[in-house]
């Protein structure tokens, strides 16, 4: 009886269960409301992220509105080797590299650091006030805050060179001189990201074992040594997820920021890729080259993100794919 009990167990195991065999339309009659609502996610998607990738094809043609979209003369890669040759486009990619990379030196530490530096705040009240006023920037459009800018760091008339100078000291050009325009750029996105950047940290630091603490406390660990020992340890993943996602906007950057920041007395920086893209197509009109300059620079931010996922996955992380 138990050998006939056993291999009825046996054959049962073997056989598919039912839940394999049922078809998807199972499911779907079944979670109709679920499939409802991701409809519309799922719309935006298709409609704003994939249908424009059609105008693509205008990066290979020389594009003539007379002619139409379709109707215009194929070329291939001249466009491409057109923009190379232009000295804007050396000038732009190095702009944009070197405002990228240390913008991710400084506003992607920075939130790491603050979500450490709160999550040590033992007043929940205070660090619920800190957390509200840390996340309000984010919230506001670079219009806004380029205004608020040169309101307070204009050489003129800004508030601050007014109490610098009240207090006997020398006007500086924040704004007005390249070198300085340079470190108010990335002072004030520092500013404008670390608080909303720190949502995430401390969500991942909430779910950090608390028996991980009080083991590092009986080892005789103080807040420092479990900081480095235990938090960031523990959110090393979120760190590597997110740097691997940030790396794929090197060749990207912020036209906005830029844009709002920018003036006629620095011109050193202030030459981006989408700077030049929004040149050449909405000012100037050239959609073939701007749309070419364009997929250059997501093509370099692709290899880029899954260059520096093969690195995590070498060293030992999970990465992203």
């Amino acid at each position: 009886m138990k050998v006939e009990s056993a291999s009825a167990n046996f054959e049962t195991a073997l056989k598919p269960s039912k839940r394999e065999s049922k078809g998807i339309l199972h499911y779907f009659r079944r979670d109709w409301q679920l499939y409802l609502l991701l409809l519309l996610p799922l719309s935006f998607v298709l409609v704003f992220k994939y249908a424009p990738m059609t105008g693509l094809v205008l990066a290979f043609k020389e594009y003539k509105i007379a002619k139409g979209f379709w109707g215009s003369e194929w070329v291939g890669f001249e466009v491409f080797r057109d923009i190379f040759a232009k000295p804007d486009f050396a000038k732009a990619v190095r702009n944009t590299l070197l405002l990228n990379v240390l913008d991710l030196i400084f506003s992607f530490t920075m939130p790491i650091v603050l979500a450490l530096l709160l999550n040590e705040v033992k007043s929940i009240r205070f660090k619920r006030v800190n957390q509200t006023l840390l996340y309000l920037p984010h919230f506001l459009s670079w219009i806004i805050i380029g205004a608020v800018a040169y309101q307070l760091l204009g050489e003129g008339s800004g508030m601050v060179n007014n109490a610098i100078e009240a207090l006997g000291g020398t006007r500086i050009p924040f704004l007005q001189d390249d070198t300085n325009w340079l470190i108010s750029y990335l002072a004030i996105g520092v500013w404008y990201s670390m608080g909303w950047g720190t949502i995430i940290y401390l969500a991942s630091i909430s779910g950090v074992n608390p028996d991980l603490y009080e083991a590092a406390t009986v080892d005789g660990a103080g807040r420092w040594r479990k900081m480095w020992n235990v938090t960031i340890p523990s959110i090393r993943f979120t760190i590597v997820t997110l740097l691997i996602m940030n790396l794929g906007k090197v060749m990207d950057g912020s036209f906005e920021r830029v844009f709002a920041l920018q003036n006629k007395a620095t011109t050193e920086y202030t030459t981006t890729i989408p700077v030049l893209v929004y040149r050449w197509g909405i000012e100037s009109g050239n959609f073939s080259r701007a749309t070419a300059l364009g997929l250059f620079q997501a093509v370099i931010g692709l290899a880029l993100v899954l260059l520096a996922d093969r690195i995590a996955k070498k060293l030992g992380e999970d990465g992203l794919i």
